[in-house]
């Protein structure tokens, strides 16, 4: 009886030793969020009594009043936010508004980088803001004429600001608002 015991014994250890040696876990390979946008297709905005721009048809665009409008992309979960202000000998004051807005996020933003925006045909000269890092927006900018309007734009996000998990998003929709910038026109 006591040979029964070892044999079973020796036999569940030798099963055990046999099945538990394999080879060492190796981890997972990176891997990247595969997020699959359509391609952008853009339409002419000519709602806005002082300003018409193109937009990502994928957007749809609300009337807030005062010739601000926000477009929002659903399927993104995002709003980009468009406030206008005439320009009435206040050009200084609506500059460091709109910088000031973008500096705010340097307490999470990773970095900040701005791009001008210059078109002296058009009469439209800005700044486009990357903002990176988890800060609340990817990306902001201004356009004016200088001397009657001035229009600024922000995106966010529905969601807690998480750079990687934005970041597809953020890039589509930051190329929508560098086409706003070009193609905006005053009247």
């Amino acid at each position: 009886m006591k040979r029964n015991f070892f044999y079973t014994l020796s036999l569940l250890a030798l099963i055990f030793n046999i099945t538990s040696c394999k080879d060492e876990a190796l981890p997972k390979p990176k891997a990247y969020l595969a997020l699959e946008y359509p391609e952008a297709a853009y339409q002419k905005f000519d709602n806005a009594s002082n300003y018409q721009f193109n937009y990502n048809s994928l957007g749809k665009i609300t009337n807030k009043g005062n010739n601000s409008f926000h477009i929002e992309y659903p399927r993104l979960k995002a709003t980009v936010f468009l406030n206008y202000r005439p320009v009435q000998n206040n050009i200084d004051i609506l500059l460091r508004d709109a910088q000031k807005l973008t500096y705010e996020h340097v307490v999470k933003a990773d970095n900040i980088t701005e791009q001008p925006f210059i078109n002296n045909k058009e009469r439209k000269f800005g700044m486009f803001y990357e903002v990176g890092g988890n800060a609340a927006s990817q990306s902001q900018f201004y356009v004016t004429d200088s001397t009657k309007n001035f229009l600024m734009g922000s995106i966010y996000f529905y969601a807690k600001p998480n750079f990687d998990s934005v970041l597809p998003a953020a890039q589509y929709i930051k190329n929508d608002l560098r086409i706003l910038m070009e193609s905006l026109k005053w009247k």
